[in-house]
């Protein structure tokens, strides 16, 4: 490690414990130089809004790790796909002037395009489910060609994906797409347009003075970016060519980010609440289902990813894995953090911030486990984990629609198991045996916490038998080799 990384990773760890906007430490500065700590975070900003206004602002680590330069107030980050939110209310605005329909075919607003794209709907480019080919190579984060000219040609020889709402594809042509319509729909520039429509509105001077795109341009007080490879923290650059910025061409703070949302949620940017419905509904695929990025982002609106669930759903703009923004319209909250490492995921741990303020949200509530899994939970607290199967036993008799599958249980075993419970999360384990003696990896996940526990001897049984109902996994027979090397030894 180069001697100003040292220096600048030494006084990363001072910053933790001083640097946010009240000064002062709180459970929630504490939580997140947490969340820092075991992500290997160098910088982050955070803004929390309850009842439409800022509550909470903080400048956590540093934004410039070759000169030490900590997070301030001033600092703006990339927010990369978030940028696809404000194109989405872009299209909502167009909607309301009555110049755009969602449902309608592109081939309306666009003639240059081939017949395989034509009926295409505008919905369909929102939720990436048009099967339009992408335009990026999304491994390589490149274009399809060196040149944009020259990718845009080949992009148009190339044979559509899958039928148009057949699946979702996260795909950037689609808001190429979108920004060509937005600027002929409202006679400027997509960059205008939003700045017009949006950060002028809302009063968003940094924001502005940030522009588009991305870190190719000089912007005064920009975080840097970086991303660990192969465990040693490097540089990472960040750019698209203008046509793309309508995907990820912005840069802001969090406190700005803030007063977007807000005043979006009081109708400043739209004009009808119907308006924010076409924004936030998600759209359905031709077989009835909404899909998204994972299990918890299990949806997409107009350019807003959703997290369709009973209990505190919400909207969540995500960007390069790196920023996110969640908004939890039934409960009045949202929570903004941006980071500057690549692969800091905050939306894996935003909804355990937001736990903070709304208690049933709290993993230790069971929140994020199915009602049957719940009701277990609550159960199991109160007469202990070693009561697992007399419980469920219990419960199918007591409860009706009592159901847990086995991949609910193994996810509430291993979530036990991340908490060091590794005592209840073997009663866990063997409860998904019980229930399903005919699966492998129920064995699989028992032999592994019988392992982790050094009772050898249960260990090898269960991957003996894991691997006979299985006989292709490598994982039970790789450690099935080192335990009864072990045991001869």
């Amino acid at each position: 490690m180069t001697i100003f990384l040292k220096k600048g990773l030494i006084a990363l760890m001072i910053l933790f414990f001083t640097n946010s906007a009240f000064g002062q430490a709180d459970s929630i500065d504490v939580f997140v130089q947490t969340q820092m700590q075991q992500r290997r975070i160098p910088g982050l900003q955070l803004a929390i809004v309850r009842h439409g206004k800022i509550i909470k602002a903080g400048n956590y680590g540093l934004a410039n790790l070759q000169d030490s330069i900590p997070v301030s107030d001033k600092t703006v980050f990339t927010i990369n796909s978030i940028t696809k939110a404000f194109t989405g209310i872009a299209i909502v605005q167009l909607l309301e002037t009555g110049k755009i329909r969602l449902d309608a075919p592109i081939s309306q607003y666009l003639t240059d395009i081939p017949d395989t794209w034509k009926s295409v709907t505008i919905q369909q480019l929102l939720s990436h489910i048009s099967g339009i080919p992408d335009i990026m190579d999304e491994e390589e984060a490149v274009l399809i060609a060196s040149d944009p000219e020259e990718a845009w040609t080949k992009i148009l020889q190339m044979p559509n994906e899958f039928k148009s709402g057949e699946k979702f594809s996260y795909n950037q042509t689609n808001y190429l797409l979108l920004g060509r319509i937005i600027e002929k729909l409202s006679g400027m520039s997509f960059q205008e347009f939003i700045r017009k429509e949006q950060l002028e509105k809302v009063g968003m001077p940094k924001t502005l003075q940030a522009g588009f795109g991305a870190t190719k341009e000089i912007v005064a007080h920009a975080a840097g970016g970086y991303q660990y490879q192969k465990g040693k923290l490097t540089n990472m650059f960040f750019s698209l060519p203008p046509f793309l910025q309508t995907a990820a061409g912005m840069s802001s703070t969090a406190k700005e980010l803030a007063d977007w949302i807000i005043a979006l949620q009081s109708m400043r940017l739209l004009k009808q609440p119907s308006s924010l419905n076409a924004l936030w509904t998600p759209a359905i695929l031709n077989n009835g289902e909404t899909r998204g990025f994972s299990s918890l982002l299990n949806g997409y609106a107009a350019g807003w990813p959703v997290i369709k669930r009973t209990d505190h759903p919400a909207l969540a703009p995500v960007g390069g894995n790196r920023s996110a923004l969640f908004v939890y319209p039934n409960d009045d909250l949202s929570i903004i953090v941006l980071t500057n490492l690549s692969g800091g995921s905050p939306d894996v741990f935003i909804d355990e911030l937001a736990g903070l303020f709304i208690p049933d949200m709290k993993e230790a509530n069971g929140f994020g486990l199915s009602s049957s899994l719940k009701y277990l939970k609550i159960s199991l607290d109160k007469v202990g984990y070693k009561n697992a199967i007399e419980e469920v036993k219990k419960l199918r008799k007591t409860k009706s629609g009592f159901t847990a599958t086995e991949k609910e249980i193994n996810g509430m075993g291993y979530k036990l198991l991340s908490q060091k419970r590794v005592k209840d999360a073997l009663e866990i384990f063997k409860l998904n045996v019980y229930l399903y003696p005919d699966s492998a990896n129920t064995y699989d996940s028992l032999g592994e916490i019988y392992e982790i526990l050094g009772d050898v001897e249960p260990a090898i049984k269960n991957y003996e038998q894991s691997l006979k109902l299985n006989p292709q996994s490598k994982n039970a027979d790789q450690h099935l080799k080192l335990l009864r090397s072990v045991k001869l030894n």
